[in-house]
């Protein structure tokens, strides 16, 4: 299971930390990824990490902005996000695979959070 945390209502130009608590089958997680949904889009890749934490993959639209992280030890995985828009306004899931995939594609993912609202006013 995945237990997603950290949202919220922030100003434009402000900080947000996302977490994400894996529990149960842990050891079986490889990688992790941060997705997106905004009402009426659909959910969107924002950024994945391996299951050693040595490759990380973002959007173009959060590079430079937002940074991924994760402690295997604490099965969690955190999400720093900087400098945010309005346009990051939506709900954040986090999202567990059981084996090396496309972090990307969310159809791959085996296991999803139950989602974090993040709100950003301008």
């Amino acid at each position: 299971q995945l237990q997603a945390s950290g949202g919220g209502l922030v100003q434009a130009g402000g900080s947000l930390r996302l977490s994400c608590a894996a529990s149960g089958r842990t050891f079986s997680i490889y990688s992790m990824g941060w997705f997106r949904q905004a009402p009426g889009k659909e959910r969107e890749f924002v950024t994945g990490i391996s299951r050693s934490g040595s490759k990380t993959y973002y959007a173009d639209s959060v590079k430079g902005r937002f940074t991924v992280s994760r402690d295997n030890a604490k099965n969690t995985v955190v999400l720093q996000m900087n400098s945010l828009e309005p346009e990051d306004t939506a709900v954040y899931y986090c999202a567990a695979a059981t084996r090396p995939i496309s972090m990307t594609i969310p159809r791959l993912y085996d296991t999803w959070g139950q989602g974090t609202q993040v709100t950003v006013s301008s």
